[in-house]
């Protein structure tokens, strides 16, 4: 029966979960009521310097600024003129809207790593564009949905910080590590919109040349030149100073939280007001985060006194699982979990309940950190609860269903997976820059 408790804690609050009660509250409420239950009052001395570790916690003081920064880059105007430059850049080509909202996909992940706020950003401007030039819906909703997850992998994303602080792992380690995976799925987006376009060019027309003439001479050149310009100093100075030894993440996120300021005041989009909306937005987030991670605190507090992971850990050397097998199976439960939890749920519930078991295999946590992220990627457009989905429904034009969605991302999900299936096929991909950059 003292076995089964950790099962019964997890099972509880799954099935709180499906019933929709809040996270942070559903995790912290059980765990505090079940531990009370199993061992009184006095097993919660240490409960709240569990939660002062994480309030003092000097990494997690990036959480914020990133997401300041990222909320503060979409008040200053960037997306627009990125989107609207590139689609001009690519418009000769058969599926050129489409190549040009992953490539600024991407430049605005390295920029913000902000999700919801790129999908809506894209969704406005972009979506619309693609309709009237005759692009086929499922195809422009599953790009512009799959472009904007691109912030879950790309540094810097918060789900990295958060991952290396949970597993323990350097934050900067984890960044360097997912550089070659984002490109790789960049990459991959790219050839599939290509490939699509070649063998269907009626869903993914070009732009007519009498739109694209007015795009030329030096006025296409001056363009071009501050649509790149922007970003690609704000990229330097934060991914730059880490990567280069100069700055911890931390630093670097608070350079790119003033960079962020001060590029909106050179766009002459600065205001007292909008001030006040980044922070307020910045700090609803970053409670959101914090009281989830306060919550599966007191869930991991009583889970590792019940014995839940020695259990666990016991159950998976019993059955004789290879470490290849564990983490098939835990990429397995980790993707379907997706479906209905999202990335920060799954990040404080089920990511440290594994990472001592593969600690004990003698896996590279570096490189299960960053096969975690790409699994944690899909969560964002795997239905029914995907966020991607549900922040680019809540933007489209009517004739766009859900429908239009859900089967425009099923081509983007796959290729996250083939991404996901060759860094568990090939780590060095997540390895080899660490090493030789920090040695590590």
């Amino acid at each position: 029966m003292i076995e089964a408790m950790p099962l019964l804690l997890f099972g509880v609050v799954f099935l709180l979960l499906m019933l929709g009660y809040p996270v942070s509250f559903t995790l912290g409420g059980v765990a505090v009521i079940m531990g009370l239950a199993t061992f009184g009052f006095n097993f919660f001395n240490l409960l709240p310097l569990r939660i002062w570790g994480i309030m003092t916690n000097y990494v997690l003081i990036a959480v914020p600024l990133f997401i300041f920064m990222g909320v503060m880059l979409e008040k200053s105007g960037l997306a627009e003129e990125l989107l609207e430059t590139m689609a001009l850049l690519f418009g000769k080509i058969r599926g050129g809207l489409a190549i040009s909202v992953v490539v600024v996909g991407a430049m605005l992940a390295a920029s913000t790593g902000i999700v919801g706020a790129t999908v809506v950003t894209m969704g406005l401007l972009s979506l619309p564009t693609m309709l009237k030039r005759g692009y086929d819906p499922p195809l422009a909703t599953g790009t512009i949905s799959a472009s904007g997850t691109l912030g879950q992998i790309i540094p810097p994303s918060i789900v990295l910080v958060l991952l290396g602080s949970v597993m323990n792992v350097s934050v900067g380690d984890m960044f360097m590590g997912a550089v070659f995976p984002g490109l790789a799925l960049v990459v991959m987006y790219l050839l599939w919109i290509l490939i699509i376009s070649y063998l269907k060019p009626e869903v993914a027309p070009a732009m007519p040349s009498e739109e694209l003439k007015r795009f030329r001479g030096k006025e296409a050149f001056r363009k071009i030149f501050q649509a790149f310009l922007l970003p690609s100093i704000l990229v330097v100075a934060v991914l730059g100073s880490i990567f280069a030894g100069i700055a911890s993440p931390t630093e670097a996120a608070a350079v790119g939280a003033l960079g962020a300021t001060l590029l909106t005041m050179g766009r002459k989009r600065f205001s007292i007001p909008t001030l006040k909306a980044v922070m307020l937005e910045t700090t609803h987030l970053t409670s959101m985060v914090f009281i989830i991670l306060v919550g599966a605190t007191a869930f991991g507090l009583v889970f590792r006194g019940m014995g839940g992971d020695h259990y666990l850990t016991e159950l998976i050397i019993g059955a004789n699982l290879s470490p290849g097998l564990f983490l098939a199976l835990v990429m397995v439960v980790i993707f379907i979990a997706g479906f209905f939890i999202d990335f920060i749920e799954i990040t404080f519930i089920i990511i440290p309940v594994v990472v001592p078991i593969f600690e004990q295999m003698h896996v590279n946590l570096l490189w299960l950190g960053i096969l975690f992220a790409m699994n944690l990627q899909t969560s964002f457009l795997t239905p029914p609860f995907g966020f991607a989905l549900f922040y680019l429904k809540g933007v489209a034009p009517p004739q766009i269903t859900t429908t239009h969605i859900y089967r425009g991302i099923i081509p983007f999900i796959i290729i996250q997976l083939i991404g996901l299936l060759l860094v568990i096929l090939f780590p060095e991909l997540a390895t080899w820059l660490p090493e030789v950059v920090f040695g590590s």
